[in-house]
């Protein structure tokens, strides 16, 4: 079977979006989902978000997202920008959208720039919603990796997040602390790991690396994370520019309860059809 796929990247994020909302058909099996995120064998893709028909009526689309190991995770903030452009190229004038996504409805607006922004929902501190082993709720943890301990915030922005604060991340160990973090035993079910540089309080610099994918070139859940950490900690203001490798992306927060706001570019590479 065949269905249309769109290659884009949010702030150079490679995302693979499949639309399957026409033919009703399950998502491609672990290994396949491996092979297609493989450029030697198939488009290549930090993520794949399978747009499906949403689950209740009112809601322009439903997403699945899958990481390039094939784990399936819960949210993508730079993916769901390009399900919402894939979207408003078929919907024409139409700049706001409502979406069901895995951690719940998801509101977007395409912006008079053409920026396209997302609700990311509240952030979760709770550590057994995370899910993260403490005995206790705090706002910094101590971590033990690699013989050494360090201070670290974690949060669920709809996914689990590690966040780390550095000097500098050009010399943050990235690639030594990422993978140990990641399947570190106080996180069940994985996590994404930020390394956050505070260049003031309204711009951070940030490198991630992403369950199941590795480093990327940019995470928006990772971005809402890291600026969500540094506002409980007194560092950073309300809104804030996160400069990644592959570009920047605005995190807005107001506290509490609130959902974290995402805006970012959604551009198309090119488009196709898998043969499943």
């Amino acid at each position: 079977m065949e269905l249309d796929y769109l290659i884009m990247h949010g702030a150079g994020n490679r995302i693979l979006v499949v639309d399957s909302r026409v033919r009703t058909v399950e998502p491609p099996t672990v290994d396949a989902l491996r092979r297609l995120a493989d450029a030697t064998t198939g488009p290549g893709f930090d993520q794949l978000m399978w747009v499906t028909s949403p689950r209740e009526s009112g809601l322009d689309a439903g997403y699945r997202i899958f990481n390039a190991d094939g784990s399936e995770v819960q949210q993508c903030g730079n993916g769901v920008r390009c399900v919402v452009r894939m979207l408003a190229r078929e919907s024409g004038e139409r700049r706001t959208m409502q979406l069901d996504s895995p951690s719940g409805i998801v509101e977007a607006r395409v912006e008079e720039d053409g920026r396209i922004t997302v609700s990311m929902g509240p952030p979760e501190f709770e550590p057994s919603r995370i899910p993260f082993v403490a005995d206790a709720r705090a706002d910094r943890y101590l971590l033990a990796v690699d013989g050494a301990e360090y201070d670290v915030s974690v949060l669920s922005m709809g996914n689990p997040h590690c966040v780390l604060q550095v000097a500098d991340t050009r010399t943050a160990r990235v690639e030594r602390l990422g993978p140990l973090i990641e399947r570190h035993a106080r996180f069940p079910q994985r996590t994404n790991v930020g390394f956050m540089a505070i260049r003031g309080r309204d711009a951070i610099d940030l490198r991630v690396y992403e369950r199941g994918v590795g480093e990327t070139l940019a995470c928006g859940t990772g971005a809402c994370a890291a600026v969500v950490a540094g506002q409980r900690l007194g560092h950073l203001d309300d809104s804030v520019a996160v400069n990644l490798p592959g570009g920047q992306l605005m995190v807005s927060w107001r506290g509490g309860g609130e959902a974290v706001w995402l805006t970012g570019n959604a551009e198309l590479i090119s488009e196709g059809t898998i043969d499943l």
